[in-house]
């Protein structure tokens, strides 16, 4: 994987770049749509490429390695092979897990001990078993097994974290290293930030990870209900000891106006499940600001549910009618939703792209995030 550095805004760090993989190259700023199950909920692989215009989207380690399992990943060629999508794909590690599946995990040197959520059966997650499993998923960006920490959370606790994150990072590292992609292209490894919301500990872990010379480097351990306003901090302090001239990629963020000021930081890549997910309970994100869809006052609007963001979702339905399909509990519904609002997070970053190209990004960014923020 390579990255060319293509534009800089002159009144903030934005920045605009090519990420260049052996399935395709991605231009920056980049919105990744999730699809931990190796499929982005309620979108066709079409949709996903005609519409939405996705250039990467995400699998999850833990995710793939239950269901289907390796032995079937293995057999299909891989993850791309397995669900047709012939574009970039980056795999979150199974870190967050040790995040969010906290209940039924426990952490050690080793690794993590997971309880299956679908049956109870027991299984470790070592960062050299991570890779491995990784290697056979085959996605063109892997990441580093770390421990995304809750938050609040101590320092002492945070800090131990760290240097166990940091350990673990070494040792993916070295089986990263060791071993070869099986399916015939090359695979990236990305390490990850940690610290939580500590200025020394984001500090110290940037200049870690910095160290290690990797082709890309990720943010964790944010959005996990922290204030915005820390969230700005800690990227604006890491991002700051990041080298420039690689890719820098912030997991799990997040809200059109986070997204928006975290690239005014100086991030490149971007995923959330919060587009498909809110679409799935009538949220939709438009260019004139946030539409609860199941609301009574859309009952007879039959304007097309977004008429200046253009694709097929967005002006073919009226408003009147998705809500419609809401209130018949139809999935249709969830559908035209998740096309609409990943189509609205692809147009952003893309025209985001495109200020930073000509030098007003900072004046857009600012009247934008004002926009996309007004409820409807």
């Amino acid at each position: 994987m390579t990255f060319d550095l293509v534009a800089q805004d002159p009144q903030t760090k934005a920045r605009a770049g090519v990420v260049h993989t052996a399935h395709g190259s991605i231009q920056t700023p980049i919105f990744m749509p999730v699809g931990t199950a190796g499929s982005v909920k309620a979108v066709h692989q079409r949709e996903l490429k005609e519409d939405i215009k996705a250039q990467i989207i995400l699998g999850n380690t833990y995710h793939l390695y239950l269901r289907p399992g390796l032995d079937v990943l293995r057999q299909a060629g891989g993850l791309h092979k397995f669900n047709g999508w012939d574009r970039p794909i980056l795999t979150d590690s199974g870190g967050y897990q040790v995040y969010s599946l906290s209940k039924t995990r426990k952490i050690k040197e080793e690794g993590v001990k997971f309880r299956s959520h679908i049956d109870g059966s027991e299984h470790l997650f070592s960062p050299e078993g991570v890779m491995d499993i990784q290697r056979v998923i085959g996605a063109d960006i892997i990441m580093a097994f770390d421990e995304c920490t809750p938050w609040p959370c101590e320092y002492s606790y945070a800090s131990r974290s760290l240097d166990m994150t940091h350990r673990w990072l070494q040792r993916c590292i070295a089986r990263f290293d060791s071993t070869e992609g099986l399916y015939g292209y090359q695979q990236t490894l990305f390490p990850i930030v940690q610290g939580s919301t500590f200025k020394d500990l984001r500090v110290r872990s940037a200049e870690f990870i910095a160290a290690q010379g990797r082709e890309g480097n990720a943010i964790g351990g944010l959005s996990v209900g922290e204030p915005a306003e820390l969230m700005y901090e800690m990227t604006e302090i890491v991002c700051d000891i990041l080298p420039q001239d690689k890719p820098r990629y912030l997991m799990g963020v997040g809200t059109p106006a986070n997204i928006l000021e975290n690239i005014a930081l100086g991030v490149d890549m971007f995923d959330c499940v919060l587009p498909t997910r809110n679409a799935r309970n009538g949220m939709l994100f438009t260019t004139q600001g946030i539409i609860n869809i199941k609301n009574k006052k859309w009952a007879d609007d039959f304007s097309p549910v977004d008429a200046e963001l253009g694709g097929y979702a967005s002006t073919f339905y009226s408003k009147a009618y998705l809500r419609h399909l809401f209130q018949a509990s139809e999935y249709l519904a969830g559908m035209i939703a998740s096309v609409h609002n990943l189509t609205f997070y692809l147009w952003l970053v893309g025209e985001a792209r495109q200020q930073i190209l000509a030098g007003t990004f900072r004046e857009w960014k600012e009247r934008m995030v004002k926009q996309v923020m007004v409820r409807l």
